[in-house]
């Protein structure tokens, strides 16, 4: 196919356009958690498995942390085990385990990887359980009393919290030509396998190996304030006044609460991206607009806040 003279023009300005981010992100780790829409719809699953090559391709290194919750529903579903969930958290019995395992480590994982394989990278998928990669202990809900005079400690089985990430194997792996996709299941000092959010997960890693970006990717479009307007940029207190002001709540909260602590632990920036926007990764890595919102730590801290003024 011939392009037109335009067509030529606005490629080469694109193109034109990513070099000072390529620049400045050669060589730099980039954790993205990877999960919602972008992981169900065949052409959005494509586009960013060629955006992650194309990422390595040109001197980054991506880390994916999925997720698979949808997935797991479903085979749980058709083999009639029960889903219960406590404060947004699955539930996880030995049974449930089981179905954790063979979903997230083996279809999704796997998945992934040939989709990144087929588009011309080098992925290899893990689970925590490899050379104990992900490091964890149970993770117990507290649950006060109404009345705060008590506190109930819940049991919710198989489901864990990041103790350690084993940083040698990801340097290793970041370090030659490979992209690790890796599965949030961790493992504890006796043995158990324990599933633990991706989110939670992804956010670990990045702050272990001091990641320039931790991307998010979600079914949103961003954080909004209460007039329905993206927020582009918010430090760690911008953010802390829009959770005490109720803006940001619900299902919302474990996400930023990871964001925050990864951005607390030496991660540059958190991007939280509506996934549902064909390749936002790149839209988001090596364009001067960007896509969704961005946090930081602080502004001082931050020579480059905004994406205007990174370009």
């Amino acid at each position: 196919m011939t392009l037109s003279r335009n067509s030529a023009i606005n490629i080469a300005n694109v193109l034109t356009e990513a070099l000072p981010y390529i620049q400045r992100f050669t060589n730099r780790t980039i954790v993205i958690k990877y999960g919602g829409n972008a992981m169900v719809e065949e052409s959005l699953k494509r586009n960013f498995a060629r955006d992650v090559v194309l990422m390595k391709l040109v001197g980054l290194n991506p880390i994916v942390v999925h997720g698979g919750g949808p997935q797991i529903g479903k085979v749980l579903e058709e083999l009639k085990i029960e889903s219960t969930f406590v404060n947004g958290m699955r539930v996880t019995d030995s049974k449930t385990m089981d179905v954790v395992q063979m979903v997230l480590g083996g279809l999704v994982n796997q998945d992934i990887v040939s989709l990144i394989n087929q588009s011309g990278g080098k992925a290899i998928g893990l689970t925590g359980k490899d050379a104990n990669l992900i490091n964890a202990k149970k993770m117990l809900i507290e649950n006060p009393s109404p009345e705060h005079t008590t506190t109930e400690i819940i049991d919710i089985g198989h489901v864990g919290e990041v103790v350690s990430i084993n940083r040698k194997l990801l340097d290793m792996l970041t370090e030659s030509d490979i992209i690790p996709v890796i599965a949030p299941i961790g493992v504890g000092e006796d043995g158990t396998t324990y599933n633990i959010n991706a989110d939670l997960v992804a956010g670990k890693i990045a702050a272990e190996l001091d990641a320039e970006k931790l991307i998010l990717l979600t079914d949103v479009p961003g954080l909004q304030n209460k007039n329905g307007d993206l927020l582009s940029s918010l430090t760690a207190s911008d953010v802390a006044e829009l959770i005490a002001d109720g803006t940001i709540s619900g299902g919302m909260l474990p996400k930023i609460g990871c964001a925050l602590d990864a951005v607390k632990n030496g991660v540059k920036s958190v991007q939280i991206i509506d996934g549902r926007v064909a390749h936002a990764v790149l839209l988001e890595l090596l364009t001067d607009e960007g896509v969704g919102t961005m946090i930081i730590e602080n502004s001082e801290n931050d020579e480059n806040r905004t994406h205007e003024e990174e370009g």
